[in-house]
Parts: structure tokens; C-alpha cells; sequence
């Protein structure tokens, strides 16, 4: 019958979605047991109920599941507490909670092959909340192009001060404390931003 593809599409989307979610907890899982991104493929198919070729075709590789994997992280557990209702103050301890509950992965992501690539798509998740946010405080006192390199800038040195707390922090990590760190860096940025220090 013309419809009957219908029917099979959307099974077939909840089984790719259902091998994706278990790939990635799988991934978040290992890496964070072993602290260590070296999780052989083999491993991560194993945990996850799936062959390695399902992975391979969904993921391309072991690097590409471990970055998507921290996205996903991020995107379901971080990215809506920081825009919630709750201030800057709840959004610094959201950040500084999720980042010391996943530790031990993302300190092996950090230090691993995987880095560079997680710090360019973490920036990417994060810049559009870091702009929107300048762009309130300035109320239009900076050009697109500067707002969009000032968001760049923070978003950078900020992904950098995370980095090095999640990598070479107190064991173990204190997200009140560094909820309190972020929050007198931003009130400096905030002071400077009401000073018409960007002209």
C-alpha cells in the first residue's frame, strides 16, 4: 500500500533514538567509571545492547559518541537552568553543580584528543545565552559585531576558568564556592559594562 512506509519510519526513529540515548549513557558512564576517554568501542557497543557497527553508523567513531554525549548533557540538564527563573545566582550554582556531578567525564574529555572539540561545541552552546545576557545589560549600547566578539570573548575565558576547575580542582569540587567565583568575576564585567566602559 502507498502509506505502509509510515508506519516503519517512525519505529525505525525510535530504535535509532533508543540506541543514540543508550550509546551516550553508556559513554557517559564508562568514561566517568574509568576517567578515562580510552573506552575501547567494543565496550561502549557492549553497555549500550547495541553491535559496533550501530555505532559506527550513528556516531562515525568513539570521539564523535563522547562529544555528542557530553552535548547531550548539557542541552537536557544544564542549558534550561540557566535560563530559568532564578537569577545569575541560580544559574552560576546550575553550572558549577552539573560540572562537579560529571567530573570524572568531562575531566577525561578535557584532557583527552577530544578537547579541543568539546571546548569549540560547548562555546557554541553556550554563546547564545552569554549574548542574550550582554545584550539586556548593554540595552544597545554595542554594534552586533561587538556584542557578539564581547560574548565570544566571556564565553571563552569563562569555558577556560570552568576547564581548569573541572580538570585541576579540589577533590571534591565545591559548586557553591565556584558559583561564588563566577559571580564576582560577572559583577566586575557588570561594573565595567555600567561605567560605559564599552564605547
Amino acid at each position: 500500500m502507498p502509506g505502509d512506509w509510515t508506519t516503519e519510519a517512525p519505529a525505525k526513529d525510535r530504535r535509532v533514538r533508543r540506541s543514540r540515548a543508550a550509546l551516550m549513557r553508556a559513554a557517559v558512564e564508562l568514561v566517568s567509571e574509568r576517567g578515562s576517554a580510552a573506552v575501547p568501542v567494543s565496550e561502549l557497543a557492549e553497555a549500550a545492547d547495541v553491535s559496533r557497527q550501530v555505532l559506527y553508523q550513528q556516531f562515525g567513531d568513539r570521539d564523535a559518541l563522547l562529544l555528542e554525549a557530553a552535548l547531550d548533557l548539557v542541552r537536557r540538564e544544564l542549558l534550561g537552568e540557566l535560563t530559568a527563573p532564578g537569577g545569575e545566582d541560580a544559574a552560576a550554582l546550575a553550572l558549577g553543580r552539573h560540572f562537579a556531578r560529571y567530573r570524572r567525564f568531562y575531566r577525561a574529555l578535557l584532557t583527552g584528543a577530544s578537547a579541543f572539540a568539546l571546548n569549540k561545541a560547548l562555546t557554541g552552546l553556550f554563546l547564545p545565552v552569554n549574548r542574550a545576557n550582554l545584550g539586556r545589560a548593554l540595552g544597545g549600547r554595542l554594534d552586533a559585531e561587538g556584542l557578539e566578539d564581547l560574548a565570544t570573548f566571556l564565553t571563552g575565558g569563562a569555558g577556560a576558568v570552568v576547564n581548569a576547575w573541572v580538570v585541576d580542582g579540589p577533590d571534591p569540587l565545591d559548586p557553591r564556592e565556584f558559583a561564588g567565583r563566577l559571580l564576582r568575576m560577572q559583577a566586575v564585567v557588570a561594573a565595567l559594562l555600567t561605567k560605559e566602559a564599552v564605547r
